[in-house]
């Protein structure tokens, strides 16, 4: 997860194209942003825990003046939700000084921190986004060597954006387990997590960075090499379809809201039910939930009211947030009494917050809850930025679908087959990262990766 922004654009302000790139993109983190400037090679940075409306203001954002800007949202996979580790991090290295922000997670990241120590690199944070930008600021070669140099030394995901030198870079993993795209503003050019960010920024969308290639832009336009080789058949990570990116944003070419329309028309296919009313799980379940309604024929109905003041429960970093998350955040419509409801989410995790919405429900009155889920069961941790916490707590991972019913609470219990996911992404089997379903993993992937696990130990 985590959004990241980057635009080259002499005669614009950088820094505002930023702001607005980044509150496109702010589903994808919500504890910490922050936003880096270079004017004539001179690098500024403001980053602070909270939303990037609560980071910048009119003021902070007039103080960033620059020809080129990134921006970052974080959600932590590695390392705790603390300033230290809010982005863009900013590395003064032997050969050059760095800022950085990346999205997604190093499965290397002990070996490689072992070895900058070794090399006398001090690092500040506990993250492994630290980790890209020291090896980037410590290389004596040339900065697109550098870059070069890092990216095969890396392992696991990372879609990155940096500056150095005055220059606007941005790189992607083999695997291309994370979404990054190129846009355009006449002759600047912009880089984003998700197309919704180049949307809002008035960007033309150009095509995505492909896999293995960094992209260097300055006063002399945009220059793209292949960095290290692609993987065979790459890995976009399938929980971006179902849940992570907005329903606006194209993957791979796919319309985000049409791929979890098609999600739930399957579903309704598989697993149909007598019921009176279609409710979605807002956000990220509304659309499954509108493909249900038309495949099935049961009437749609908002049902669940939400507070759109209250951010996305699944990333809050710890579960006490979470709980608190979901009294505020749901409210039934009075028409669910004595109706039969078929409510559709996009995923169950660990069946703490669907357990709640299913009594919520039955507390309004509804006769019967029919859960449907438009991805199957989560049952594997994710080592390439989802933070699914360990397997033990998916509840999935070690129950079978009917004990997970009677968990929940709810009257009936279907998810999604694989093939049924695999065919409404519209995209190949063999080029779409499944790991956190089914305990296939494209790359090695350590015994243990407990996410604090650099933090100092607390007396």
């Amino acid at each position: 997860m985590c959004g990241v922004f980057g635009i080259y654009a002499p005669d614009r302000d950088v820094a505002r194209a930023t702001y607005f790139g980044l509150f496109a993109l702010q589903h994808r983190g919500q504890e910490s942003a922050g936003i880096a400037v270079s004017e004539q090679n001179r690098l500024t940075a403001l980053r602070d825990l909270g939303l990037v409306t609560q980071v910048f203001d009119e003021q902070k954002l007039y103080g960033l003046r620059g020809q080129v800007a990134i921006g970052h949202t974080r959600y932590s996979t590695t390392g705790s939700s603390q300033w230290s580790n809010a982005q863009p991090l900013v590395q003064h290295g032997r050969a050059r000084t760095v800022a950085l922000g990346h999205n997604g997670n190093l499965v290397n990241l002990t070996t490689l921190r072992d070895e900058l120590r070794d090399d006398r690199v001090t690092l500040r944070s506990t993250s492994d986004s630290e980790v890209i930008a020291a090896l980037i600021a410590n290389d004596e070669a040339p900065l697109e060597q550098a870059v070069a140099n890092a990216m095969r030394r890396l392992d696991g995901a990372y879609s990155t954006v940096a500056l150095s030198e005055g220059r606007l870079v941005a790189f992607r993993d083999a695997h291309g387990f994370r979404p990054l795209v190129l846009g355009r503003i006449h002759d600047d050019w912009v880089v984003a997590s998700e197309t919704c960010a180049l949307d809002l920024v008035g960007a033309e969308y150009v095509r995505e960075v492909e896999r293995g290639e960094a992209v260097f832009v300055d006063a002399g336009g945009l220059r793209a090499v292949q960095a290290v080789e692609p993987a065979s058949g790459g890995a976009l990570c399938i929980f971006e379809f179902f849940y992570l990116a907005r329903p606006d944003t194209r993957l791979a070419g796919i319309e985000v809201h049409g791929a979890r329309v098609r999600m739930g028309a399957r579903l309704a296919r598989e697993a149909p039910v007598e019921a009176d009313l279609v409710l979605p799980i807002p956000d990220s379940g509304t659309p499954a939930a509108i493909g249900f309604s038309r495949a099935s024929g049961i009437p749609f109905s908002e049902g669940l009211i939400k507070n759109r003041y209250v951010g996305r429960t699944f990333i809050q970093p710890d579960q006490e947030l979470r709980r608190q998350g979901i009294r505020l955040k749901f409210n039934p419509l009075a028409e669910v009494a004595g109706q039969r409801v078929v409510v559709v989410d996009d995923s169950i995790v660990r069946g703490n917050t669907t357990r709640q919405i299913v009594q919520t429900l039955f507390d309004a009155g509804a006769a019967e809850v029919h859960l449907r889920i438009s991805s199957p069961p989560v049952i594997a941790q994710c080592f390439y930025g989802i933070d699914l916490a360990d397997p033990d707590e998916m509840i999935a991972s070690h129950k079978t679908v009917e004990e997970v019913r009677e968990h929940i609470g709810a009257t009936s219990l279907a998810y999604l087959s694989h093939e049924g996911l695999v065919e409404a992404t519209s995209r190949p089997q063999s080029e779409l990262c499944r790991a956190c379903l089914t305990r296939e993993y494209p790359t090695n992937v350590p015994a243990e990766q407990a996410k604090l696990r650099f933090e100092p130990a607390r007396a």
